[in-house]
């Protein structure tokens, strides 16, 4: 690994290890019985389309990894639909909350901190993968989608979600709506009239605000600009894939489907809280912010 791709890991590190995934859902003591119902709560009534899409109820029995286990929030229902479950992520605060929550809710399943793009498993280890929004992260995409491969037995899946590049959230949210926004930061009038359109806490809009008056050039480049604008101030990396893309990284697999599941509907004005789930499921499965990949292992491999 050059330089380079080491400081960007340990930045992408230190971020997740400062801001573990799904804590700013909930108001409630992190590590306590009401931090995690209500973590929950808000992730399966935002985005009502995971159990479904990740299929938690046909995991009986079967040996899964999650990469990226966050607060264990998805890997509970894996655990409870009968998967023998393991958990891997980048840092340790995350491991100890995933930890914490299945010794609370009496659930079976091992955890330990590992890096997706060198995981420390025998080949052919598992019966299921399922990644979701976790790849998009790290440095080498590439190298982490080929160690799932390897770990996987020869008909086993992948089940992987990535930001979607042909979305409305990056297309028009991120790539108009919130440039164009980015010029209210320039003053406290314009942050607080911010902080009113979008709801947005003030001291996110604020740090958003100091980076931008720290460096305008760099935070307003298009790849830096999705850094910062997707999963907080701070965020060293992220990228989206087009569908095209996403099969492309997935070409060692020998089936390959692709489905595009949340609208983000908080960033559409006015007609967002109008829909009804029945008309937002069909455009999210055009224009959704989520592109999950379900792949499989040849027999083979």
């Amino acid at each position: 690994m050059s330089d380079a791709a080491y400081n960007l890991k340990e930045r992408v590190r230190a971020f997740w290890q400062a801001n573990p995934c799904g804590v700013k859902f909930s108001d409630a003591e992190p590590g306590t019985r009401l931090f995690y119902e209500r973590v929950e709560e808000h992730r399966y009534r935002t985005e009502w389309h995971i159990p479904e899409a990740a299929d938690f109820a046909g995991a009986n029995g079967l040996k899964v990894l999650e990469i990226g286990c966050g607060l264990g929030t998805d890997g509970a229902q894996f655990a409870k639909a009968g998967a023998d479950y393991t958990g891997v992520d980048l840092t340790e605060a995350a491991v100890e909350l995933a930890r914490r929550r299945f010794e609370l809710f009496g659930l079976k399943g091992n955890f330990e901190t590992a890096d997706a793009e060198k995981l420390q498993f025998a080949d052919a280890s598992f019966d299921l993968v399922y990644s979701h929004g976790v790849l998009h992260h790290t440095p080498d995409t590439v190298r982490a989608v080929r160690e799932i491969h390897r770990v996987l037995r020869p008909g086993g899946r992948a089940v992987v979600m990535l930001y979607h590049r042909d979305s409305y959230n990056y297309r028009v949210n991120i790539g108009m709506l919130r440039r164009a926004g980015a010029q209210l930061l320039r003053s406290e009038t314009g942050i607080k009239l911010a902080h009113k359109l979008t709801k947005e806490p003030l001291e996110n809009l604020r740090e958003h605000a100091r980076r931008l008056r720290s460096d305008s050039e760099s935070y307003l480049k298009a790849d830096e600009f999705l850094n910062q604008n997707t999963d907080g101030a701070g965020n060293p990396l992220a990228r989206v894939y087009s569908r095209r893309e996403a099969r492309e990284l997935f070409r060692d697999f020998k089936e390959v489907e692709l489905r595009t599941y949340f609208l983000h509907k908080r960033w559409m004005p006015v007609l967002g809280k109008l829909l009804p789930r029945s008309l937002e499921a069909r455009l999210a499965s055009r224009w959704g912010w989520h592109l999950w990949i379900y792949a499989r292992k040849g027999e083979g491999d």
